[in-house]
């Protein structure tokens, strides 16, 4: 039974943890003990759904939302006047072993503002973790927020207990972090994720000579960074993500549109609602990094240093490379079937497979989950019903289609109209 007072505290620091989005599925199994209760499995823990849209993992929860620092972007800075409250490890892990018992959750994440340094707040945060390992024998799925700062030998006792380990880096640039965070520097966050990559990487090895070496982190880290709260273009923000994918071996990127709630600081854009549809955006392209064999360059550049709000990243690709296409999908390789709006990872095992055996028309497409109304203007193959691409339309005419959801059998007049009465000028 959750008495009133842990109740109060749980609804306070439930609600400061709801800003941080670094946390998705579990990604590792950890199985169960003779005694003990629970499991992490690999195809996640529970998810819940925010007011404003946001995937969040129960149990979410800071043990304090207390802090030493006065972030401009941040909710629980220590000049906001608003109610405190903070966790004992105890209380924390009881807390999150009722919910578990009960089926409320699966999982916990734990956060925490930086109560007194970073060392003691990275104490408090293990000793809850370690209550709920030790005491209550829970084998379930742990993700902790490391805080920067906080010593080597603090975050390999963390790598112990938790299965992921998360240091934000909240703002892209070093100095735009200075400008809205003059108490941090980018040393102190970038030092951590470094050690834990390595600590990852030692304890592969380690594991692979001897059987009984203890897993560190065995679901990988992740990062956090605010999108909106400084003026950093998204050129910026994929390639410090790529960087981490490829350098630092992280799981996650994840992109949070900045929430405007410190609106009285100056030095914070004037937004009336966070940038989700840029969020989103940034999400896509992200998915393009990881799975889609895409380089940064390839979805921004100088020239175009932000993304397209209007279109997704692979179709804006598209329409800016159109002398790649149309892909023909009997012949193409793989990875340039994956370059086509339209077509996603099963579609292209599945025209890889079917290929081998007979010609493939666009009845077939259908059936393997190809989007038709993005693919048509960017393929050839047998049978496909039409004839207008992107090479017989212009990237421009298909863009509007797009944009527009006119069917595809009026493209080909909007196309003549477009050339006649409105001529596009000849590039030079």
């Amino acid at each position: 039974m959750v008495s009133e007072k842990t109740f109060d505290k749980l609804k306070i620091l439930a609600e400061s943890a709801r800003y941080d989005v670094s946390c998705s599925s579990s990604g590792t199994s950890r199985s169960n003990s003779s005694g003990g209760i629970g499991n992490a499995s690999a195809w996640g823990i529970c998810h819940s759904y925010s007011e404003d849209g946001r995937c969040i993992s129960l149990m979410k929860i800071m043990l304090s939302n207390n802090c030493i620092y006065d972030c401009a972007y941040c909710v629980n800075r220590r000049s906001n006047d608003h109610p405190r409250s903070s966790f004992t490890p105890q209380e924390l892990s009881d807390l999150t072993i009722g919910f578990y018992r009960r089926n409320y959750i699966e999982g916990l994440f734990l956060s925490s503002g930086v109560l007194r340094n970073p060392e003691y707040t990275m104490e408090q945060m293990i000793a809850a973790i370690k209550d709920l390992r030790l005491r209550h024998r829970y084998n379930g799925y742990i993700h902790m927020k490391v805080i920067p700062g906080a010593g080597r030998e603090l975050i390999l006792e963390a790598g112990r207990w938790a299965d992921r380990l998360s240091v934000n880096m909240e703002i892209p640039t070093e100095n735009n972090l200075k400008f809205l965070a003059p108490e941090k520097n980018y040393e102190s966050i970038l030092k951590p994720i470094r050690m834990i990559t390595e600590n990852i990487r030692e304890n592969r090895e380690d594991r692979k000579k001897f059987r009984h070496v203890e897993k560190f982190t065995p679901a990988g880290q992740s990062t956090q960074l605010i999108i909106g709260a400084s003026d950093d273009k998204d050129i910026t923000v994929l390639s410090l993500a790529n960087k981490l994918y490829r350098q630092r071996s992280l799981k996650r990127v994840y992109y949070s549109g900045y929430i405007p709630v410190n609106g009285y600081d100056s030095r914070l854009p004037a937004l009336a609602s966070p940038p989700l549809k840029r969020e989103h955006r940034l999400y896509e392209a992200d998915w393009l990094l990881r799975f889609y064999g895409f380089n940064v360059n390839d979805i921004v550049s100088e020239e175009y240093p932000d993304l397209d709000l209007s279109l997704d990243p692979k179709v804006s690709y598209a329409l800016r490379n159109p002398w790649l296409y149309p892909v023909d999908i009997n012949i193409a390789d793989p990875m340039m079937l994956l370059r086509v709006p339209g077509i996603g990872l099963n579609s292209v095992k599945l025209i890889v497979a079917a290929r081998q055996h007979s010609r493939i028309n666009s009845d077939n497409l259908k059936k393997m989950g190809v989007v038709m109304k993005r693919a048509r203007y960017f393929i050839s193959c047998r049978e496909l019903g039409f004839s207008q691409n992107v090479q017989d339309l212009k990237p421009e005419v298909v863009r509007r289609i797009l944009l527009s959801g006119q069917k595809p059998s009026d493209a080909f007049q909007l196309k003549l109209f477009t050339s006649t009465v409105h001529p596009t000028p000849a590039l030079t």
